[in-house]
């Protein structure tokens, strides 16, 4: 293919970890038609079971697809690529996903691109319509989701800058893991959020790791182990829901203050080398919550930046934004061999996420 307009509908496909998900863009990136189903069978484990996700995705995908194909009323010969994310994630996920998109370029013969999931969330502000005015390169990501937190300078199509991240736990995997010893259902995050609307975030006092220290980089086992410590304090046999609150509370309030402080400090390194950039961009699961998103405005604000947050259903895992980073590739005229190997850990700043194989 060459650079320029894609020629066509672009498939995209998401299975990276538990959300199967498949959507269809026209050339110009409108969303023709969308999908996610959920896998509520790992809340009974209180987490991600990496094969139950597999076989769950198999067991869907290629309906998924074919139902995405329906609704946008295009035929698969109209196809112009297929972009599958292919790492980071859970490795069996990535296999089916992956091998689902090559087999539909292979008997299509069109294009397939291999997705970087993190670049997915990092090229979504992109996404036409979503910020007044487009969103040009480069822009400061803050990326906070259950399996990665950092920040990245955005500056280019499979060029990125990673200026911190996090030390131990994700923020993401930290909410969850305080839902768990709140005896919330899982995932953690957005219960954490409803019952912290209820608490009262002073009562406790909780560490912020790292806060006010040079860097970019960020921690929050320490403060996941301070509300374990927290909760066992309280006679066994379940909180009591205002002290539940309480902690939910004061546990978001930490994380947001740490993820301001945090997100100041990048501004800074980020403004240093690319004093025209005035983007702020905040994704993944965790962009979604409303607490989080209030302390990166506030900071954007002070800074002299704009924030950006994708739409609510664009921030956890979907297909919409896989799609959306295929065709950015494909209008460059890149495309994957179908030798392409999905991987586990694929960092964005990883060598080969400069131009792929035309």
């Amino acid at each position: 293919m060459q650079p320029g307009r894609a020629s066509g509908p672009v498939l995209g496909i998401e299975s990276s970890c538990d959300e199967t998900a498949a959507a269809v863009l026209d050339a110009d990136g409108a969303v023709l038609a969308e999908a996610v189903l959920g896998q509520g069978a790992h809340a009974a484990f209180g987490g991600v079971v990496p094969e139950i996700a597999a076989r769950a995705h198999l067991a869907h995908l290629p309906d998924l697809a074919a139902q995405v194909m329906r609704e946008a009323g295009v035929g698969w010969d109209a196809l112009a690529g297929v972009a599958a994310s292919s790492g980071p994630g859970l490795i069996g996920g990535l296999i089916v996903g992956s091998g689902l998109g090559k087999g539909i370029a292979l008997a299509r013969r069109i294009p397939f691109v291999a997705v970087n999931h993190l670049e997915a969330h990092a090229l979504s502000p992109r996404l036409p319509g979503l910020v007044p005015g487009g969103a040009a390169f480069p822009y400061l990501l803050l990326l906070v989701s259950g399996g990665h937190c950092q920040c990245v300078a955005v500056e280019g199509v499979g060029r990125h800058v990673r200026l911190g991240g996090t030390i131990d736990d994700a923020v993401g995997e930290a909410f969850d893991k305080v839902g768990k010893l709140l005896g919330l259902p899982w995932p953690g995050g957005p219960a954490v959020e409803r019952l912290a609307a209820e608490g009262d975030p002073a009562r406790h006092r909780l560490p912020r790791p790292l806060l006010g220290r040079p860097g970019c980089d960020f921690s929050f086992s320490g403060l996941k182990t301070a509300v374990a410590q927290l909760v066992a304090r309280f006679p066994p046999g379940g909180l009591p829901r205002q002290d539940a609150a309480d902690i939910a509370a004061g546990f978001q309030a930490a994380v947001a203050e740490v993820l301001a402080d945090r997100a100041a400090n990048a501004l800074a390194a980020f403004a240093a080398a690319h004093p025209d950039g005035r983007l702020l961009v905040v994704a993944g699961g965790v962009a979604a919550n409303a607490a989080v998103r209030s302390a990166l405005a506030g900071v954007a604000q002070t800074c002299g930046y704009r924030l950006v947050a994708p739409p609510l259903r664009l921030c956890t895992d979907n297909a919409v934004m896989v799609a959306w980073a295929g065709l950015e590739r494909l209008r460059l005229g890149l495309a994957d061999g179908l030798d392409h190997a999905p991987r586990p850990r694929w960092p964005l700043d990883a060598p080969d996420m400069g131009p792929a194989r035309p």
